[in-house]
């Protein structure tokens, strides 16, 4: 019998909970229907398996993702925009470890071209229309960005840079003036 109140949306929010809690890789069906307290057949009916959940939290992290980029990029341009834009990321990541994390899977083509991840793409290629770049430099500096963000931020959430002096903030703000720079020198091919 179905639990009353149970959904396949309120299963994945209560998923991407638990993965900012015990870490995506942890999150299971199983390790759901623990925290509901009821048996794993009875969620089968909403989800088809662990995987499919932990597509949901990444969907639903790419959205709440694209939201946050699109409120802090509007009437942004230029190095205002980018700054804006990283600090999403990094702001998301350490509010939301588990969620962060499912928006690095890998999902199938179908998938990621259905889910928020164009937006992302989208809004990241307007911001450096202000530097502008054309293809393929576009390309190029939106893979050079998304290395940049996700490798800083993933090192400073796993405490990469806590045994150190200056402080990660003094860096992060170092790195995107670098990006800044960069992006407006960008060099010819």
């Amino acid at each position: 019998m179905v639990r009353v109140g149970l959904t396949r949306e309120r299963l994945i929010r209560a998923g991407a909970e638990l993965a900012d809690e015990v870490g995506f890789d942890k999150v299971t069906v199983s390790a759901l229907a623990r925290q509901f307290d009821v048996k794993v057949a009875s969620l089968y009916s909403h989800l088809k398996n662990s995987q499919e959940l932990k597509t949901g939290i990444a969907l639903l992290a790419l959205e709440e993702l694209a939201d946050r980029g699109a409120a802090a990029l509007a009437g942004r341009a230029g190095k205002d925009a980018l700054a804006a834009f990283a600090n999403v990321y990094r702001d998301y990541a350490r509010e939301h470890p588990g969620r962060y994390a499912a928006a690095q899977l890998r999902l199938d083509p179908e998938t990621a071209a259905a889910s928020a991840g164009v937006r992302h793409a989208q809004m990241m290629r307007a911001i450096l229309r202000g530097y502008d770049l054309t293809e393929p430099d576009q390309t190029h500096a939106v893979r050079l960005l998304g290395s940049v963000f996700h490798g800083y931020v993933s090192l400073e959430t796993q405490g990469g840079f806590r045994h150190s002096a200056p402080d990660s903030q003094e860096s992060w703000s170092r790195i995107l003036d670098s990006l800044d720079a960069t992006l407006r020198n960008w060099p010819a091919p």
